[in-house]
């Protein structure tokens, strides 16, 4: 049998047309045939496929699906020593028509045609290159093809380390040894050549057979059909050419970054028997642009059953939970939110889901599973929000669609979140049941699916628990944990006050695997990255497991220079160091030895690898997500050869009870309290998921005396350490009475701890339970969570594990429902049998909750420094006005539309913002002679700044310049309202010696008219509904006109009155309101912004024309001095 590796996160099985091409491209071999070859889409044009590929038309041709179907040889599926109109005919017997492959029902559309090439059975080689933890093996053995047998068995094999490369010698001796002395030098070459490129591209799975050996030129040729299988790499040597005849490859999708131009224009296509659907394409869309993880896979579209879940192994869990009830055949979709979330984007995810809820209906109605584990760090109520927002939005078609939701969620701030939830309920029409933490992780699945009855959630208990506990009170009973035990009430296994223990002694002490001890409550490391909130969360972790000092020494961003940040330890504020180089801290620090490092997928790898060189360095946690499988192997190489333990990547971390948190590890304070996490209990546990470490928490909490330590090693193929690495550890660590392990799908870790046990290397108790058992139900492959979440065997499957886990004896539960309960009987045989003896439990100190947090609880409230109406830019998107700036692009508002929301607080009809945008373009500029602009090209040529030259220009605008349009809208508006005739108003302004605001001009007149002014009165006139005031106006102008031309009415006036005009009788505004906003010099910021426009022009300006320094001629100043100032 073939390896065969399924679909993951990081590996992605390509095109066979994509494998070859880049092989082609990218392998430097020069007897390596050229690449032909082409693709007949489900659009198939025979003519222009000839005209763009002239040599289909005089070869003779092989033509197959390329659509990752598996030993399509077999199948039927290849037509081989075919002419172009056979190949034809072919396709289109084929083509877009359904095929069923096992269990798996898919449509044909995609064809790859390209030369035959003869050989015989008899030459046929076998090659196979693939991954593995410590690097790479290659498999070859000299007789190949779909009859090679079990190559497992047969094949020689080599294993490369991940920072090598196989050597001529080593090929020739160990694979190729028993191949044809003629071709045999040729072989190791393609070998050699062939791996370099395999690293090079980060490949992740390479197979080929049959490898033709050469075949003498004249000799007769006898093709065989069944050696052109589709699920490897074929090649045939003839006349000292490698041609690549069959190609199944995968990549390593995480190292897009480091490889997109060498891969070019690469897709990942969907598994057979599962079409890609563009719902998926959005959310894959949205997950790219996103820090977050946002998953989906739809299984079946009518299906009744749709989940929306929080987390990667909870995501499995729940799948495998309605699967284990019999309803695998409903389950519509697999998929995932983590990673923190913002609110707009579970509002996107969650509509993408309702939408396909609500496509089909069903006649028995159709159950929404909102689950999850306890958050770490994730908001749950502003996810939340964006899924009520969804809700509300599909609100009449899931009454349609008789929709009934189920709701299971715990984490940071979930109390609001679950109230929400609950509030919702009240008006969606549709059944809503929501649960806490307090409920099972998986209960509201047999409730959704009528397999156990609905129960009512004490909602008075989950929403008190954190305030109740963070400010001190007790809170010992676990009743509501559904297998609370008697012998855990108010007692736990391991003194509170306990003397410290000597951490360098315990470091001391190994096994066969490394280091028993990793942290103890001396333990202090140094974070990389900025991440604040993350560091105050283990201080906080720190000072209430009553530890000597805080754990975190220093930060490491080397992205800023040396400097200090704020914290808190307990109500105290202490300064931690921020160091730009990672030697300084060492040397600042050296008794450090643990690196939690939260730098990106990109810098991980550097950053871990700079921090190995220092021998102070003893454990490391790596947290990002999305390092490349070849760089994870060169670390996990590395970390061996210099004694390191590394947790991740891809984890949350880890946390041992009383002694040390890494990052995030163990969510809020309230939930570390609430599951004791500030003191040692006697169960340890090791996962993969980083969200389920958490449940596991709130498990093991529920039904024991608490966590003695946990790690999370990660959701990646090779995680840093392994699963028996940590369960060693706690097997010879005397404090662990009880070990808890969460397996997954994939891997075969699950079965090292299996032996152990058998040959009694493990002898304390083991509960363990392998998620992802629904992988077996699905008809096609199913992208998980995690990146190791695959099976690449039967032994790989959960099922098989569990079953070898409870044969090696292993407590395994029939379900992860009754894991918890398994865990709470193991315990309490423990306890009565005398392992286990209860100590009394003690309250931890009680640590001040964060100003912010608790306004984010609702807990508190002051009042705020500054209020605003215009703009918010706190949420997903920027808001004027509450008018998201899509929406403002979307319906093309303009600067006119922008002014009236931000000014005015509406949305002013189109002639109004019209009209503002032609005030801004008629004010902009009045040429360098003005004051403002003279100012501003002074000032330019002085050297200062853009900002400085603005200023000085701005600083002008007054009555004198420009800003008459306030004084203009005021006098004008005083005398109509008072029922003056124009001839009055005019007389009454020169009783009183004032000038009239907005008439006259130095330059213009009635005989050379302002063309503005034409322009602005034109529009006005036949676009408002009225013009009271400018009429007015236009009457004033002919009396002042008429004892001099140039008393015009101009731009500023003009501006002003029918500001005034729009802001009266558009129909928007009160008086009151328009009075107010003339007296709050509204119009005159009409002038301030569009001249801005213009002397932001003249200082460029002067910048492009190299101006220098001004200074004013002698010839343009009179020099008048005092007389007798020679006699003075």
């Amino acid at each position: 049998t073939l390896i065969q590796i399924l679909n993951i996160m990081s590996v992605k099985a390509i095109y066979e047309l994509d494998g070859k091409r880049l092989i082609s491209q990218h392998l430097q071999f020069a007897q390596l045939a050229p690449f032909k070859s082409a693709i007949a889409a489900s659009n198939l044009e025979c003519t222009k496929l000839v005209d763009e590929n002239s040599w289909l038309a005089c070869e003779r041709l092989v033509v197959k699906p390329d659509q990752l179907i598996k030993r399509r040889g077999k199948l039927g599926l290849i037509k081989v020593n075919e002419d172009w109109s056979g190949v034809q005919q072919w396709i289109v017997e084929r083509m877009n028509k359904p095929l069923q492959i096992g269990g798996a029902t898919g449509t044909l559309r995609r064809f790859i045609i390209e030369p035959f090439v003869k050989h015989s059975q008899d030459q046929e080689l076998y090659l196979c290159i693939y991954g593995t933890r410590d690097g790479d093996s290659i498999l070859f053995y000299h007789e190949g093809g779909v009859d090679v047998g079990n190559v497992d068995e047969k094949a020689f094999r080599l294993d490369v380390a991940a920072d090598s490369l196989p050597s001529m010698a080593q090929i020739d001796s160990v694979l190729v040894r028993n191949v044809a002395a003629p071709i045999r030098t040729l072989v190791a070459e393609f070998i050699l050549a062939l791996f370099k490129i395999y690293r090079k591209l980060y490949f992740a799975y390479l197979e080929i057979n049959p490898l033709g050996n050469l075949i003498s030129p004249g000799c007769e040729f006898q093709y065989i059909s069944k050696i052109y299988n589709g699920n490897n790499v074929s090649l045939v040597v003839v006349d000292n050419t490698i041609h690549i005849l069959d190609l199944a490859a995968k990549i390593d999708a995480t190292a897009e970054y480091l490889c997109k131009k060498d891969w070019g224009q690469i897709t990942f296509p969907p598994p057979f028997g599962r079409d890609a659907f563009p719902e998926e394409a959005y959310i894959a869309d949205l997950d790219a642009k996103s820090g977050a993880s946002l998953k989906l896979t739809i299984l079946n579209e009518k299906g009744r059953v749709w989940t929306m879940v929080a987390g990667g192994g909870a995501s499995v869990i729940y799948s495998d939970t309605i699967c284990d009830l019999g309803f695998s055949h409903e389950l519509a979709n697999y998929g995932e939110y983590s990673g923190a979330p913002t609110e707009s984007q579970t509002y996107e995810y969650a509509k993408v889901i309702l939408g396909l809820i609500c496509r089909h209906k069903h006649p028995e109605g159709k159950v929404l599973i909102i689950g999850g584990g306890i958050a770490n760090f994730t908001n749950v109520a502003a996810t939340f929000k964006g899924i009520i927002r969804a809700l509300m939005e599909f609100r009449h078609l899931l009454i349609e669609s008789k929709v009934s939701i189920f709701a299971r969620r715990g984490g940071p701030n979930y109390q609001e979140g679950l109230r929400m939830m609950r509030d919702l309920g009240r008006d969606l029409g549709v059944p809503l049941h929501v649960y806490g933490p307090e409920t099972h992780m998986t209960a509201i699945v047999s409730m959704a699916l009528g397999k156990k009855v609905i129960t009512d959630c004490n909602a008075t208990a989950a929403s008190t628990q954190t305030v109740s506990l963070l400010l001190g009170e007790s809170s010992n009973d676990n009743s509501s944990s559904g297998f609370s035990s008697p012998a855990n009430k108010k007692s736990r296994t391991s003194s509170f006050d306990e003397p410290p223990t000597n951490s360098r002694q315990v470091a001391s002490k190994r096994n066969e695997r490394g280091r028993i001890t990793i942290f103890t409550n001396k333990t202090r490391c140094f974070v990389w990255g900025m991440q604040s909130r993350a560091v105050q969360g283990m201080l906080d972790f720190d000072y209430v497991s009553s530890r000597d000092t805080w754990s975190v020494a220093a930060m490491i961003y080397p992205f800023s220079g040396d400097h200090k940040q704020k914290f808190y330890w307990g109500h105290k504020e202490i300064l931690i160091p921020v160091f730009k180089d990672m030697s300084d801290a060492m040397k600042r620090f050296p008794e450090v030895d643990v690196l939690v490092n939260f730098a990106s997928l990109r810098s991980a790898y550097d950053s871990t690898m700079e921090a190995m060189q220092y021998s102070q360095i003893k454990a490391i946690s790596i947290i990002a997500e999305g390092i490349p499988e070849a760089k994870t192997k060169q670390l996990i190489a590395t970390a061996k050869e210099k004694d390191i333990t590394v947790i991740g990547p891809a984890t949350v971390g880890g946390i041992k009870p009383g002694c040390f948190r890494i990052g995030n590890t163990g969510g809020m304070l309230d939930n570390i309290i609430a599951s004791k996490l500030y003191r040692a209990g006697s169960v340890a546990y090791v996962s993969r998921s980083g969200g389920m470490s958490n449940e596991l928490n709130n498990m093991i909490c529920r039904a024991t005396d608490g966590v003695y330590e946990g790690v999370a090693i990660g959701g990646d193929r090779y995680p840093g350490t392994t699963f028996v690495d940590h369960i060693l550890r706690y097997n010879d660590t005397d404090d662990v009475k009880l070990i808890v392990m969460l397996g997954e799908v994939g891997g075969v870790e699950e079965y090292h701890i299996c032996e152990a046990i058998k040959t009694g290397r493990i002898t304390k108790p083991v509960v363990a339970w392998c998620i992802g058992t629904c992988a077996s139900m699905f008809t096609s492959e199913v992208q998980f969570g995690h990146a190791g979440a695959c099976a690449n065997a039967e032994r790989e499957t959960s099922m098989a594990k569990n079953k070898a886990l409870k044969e090696a004896g292993a407590h395994v539960p029939n379900s992860f429902d009754d894991y918890g309960i398994l865990i709470r009987d193991v315990y309490n045989d423990l306890v009565s049998n005398g392992v286990i003896v209860p100590k009394p439990e003690l309250q931890p100190p009680t640590v001040p909750m964060d100003y912010a947090w608790a306004r984010e609880l609702g807990l508190i409230r002051k009042p705020s420094s500054f209020m605003t109406t215009i703009c918010d830019e706190r949420g997903d998107e920027l808001r004027y006005a509450g008018m998201p700036i899509s929406e403002i692009f979307k319906e093309e508002m303009g600067v006119g539309g922008v002014i009236g929301l931000l000014w005015f607080q509406r949305r002013l009809p189109h002639y109004a913002t019209r009209f503002i945008e032609m005030c801004l373009i008629l004010t902009a500029d009045h040429g360098p002679a003005v004051s403002g602009a003279h100012n501003t090209i002074v000032t330019a040529r002085a050297g200062k700044d853009l900002i400085s030259s603005l200023t000085s220009g701005l600083l002008t605008i007054g009555d004198r310049f420009g800003g008459a349009l306030d004084g203009a809208a005021r006098q004008f508006s005083e005398a109509f309202d008072s029922g003056l005739l124009p001839m009055e108003f005019v007389n009454s302004m020169r009783k009183q010696n004032k000038l009239i605001m907005g008439i006259g001009h130095r330059v213009k007149s009635l005989n050379n008219p302002d063309r503005r002014v034409v322009i602005l009165k034109q529009y006005v006139q036949e676009n408002f509904p009225s013009t009271p005031l400018l009429d007015y106006a236009i009457e004033v102008e002919k009396i002042t006109t008429s004892k001099k031309p140039n008393l015009i009415l101009n731009v500023d006036g003009c501006i002003g009155v029918c500001f005034v005009d729009l802001l009266r009788n558009c129909g928007a505004f009160t008086n009151d309101e328009v009075t107010e906003y003339i007296e709050s010099g509204t119009l005159n910021g009409i002038f301030v912004l569009g001249r801005s426009m213009g002397f932001i022009g003249h200082f460029l300006d002067q910048k492009r024309l190299k101006q220098g320094l001004y200074r004013h001629p002698w010839d343009d100043i009179s020099y008048i001095m005092p007389e007798g100032t020679d006699d003075m």
